[in-house]
């Protein structure tokens, strides 16, 4: 199945973070936080304005994006936990060399 999100909405799948904090302490998983970063999997056509013209969004299909702790809501796609999100509820698109390394 494949799923297309509506208007402004997108679809985001959380990155994992580091297991080990700096100092070497492993981090149990009841004590992590959930990551506010994640990958861009969908994106829809845009939101209509008042004229009717849609405007398309600033974030594509790829994107490591950077989004509030409360942000979206949690679903299940094809077995994948996944986020559905506005995008006035993204913070902000992560470009270059850092990006990189977070993604991988």
């Amino acid at each position: 199945m494949k799923f297309r999100p509506l208007h402004d909405r997108v679809v985001v799948k959380r990155l994992e973070q580091d297991e080990k904090t700096t100092g070497g302490i492993i981090i149990p998983d009841t004590a992590k936080e959930k990551p506010m970063q994640g990958e861009v999997l969908a994106v829809g056509p845009g939101a209509k304005d008042e004229q009717g013209a849609v405007q398309p969004l600033d974030v594509k299909v790829g994107d490591t994006v950077l989004f509030g702790k409360w942000s979206g809501t949690e679903v299940t796609v094809d077995g994948q936990d996944v986020l559905i999100m506005k995008e006035s509820d993204i913070m902000g698109v992560l470009e270059g060399q850092a990006a990189g390394k977070k993604a991988a």
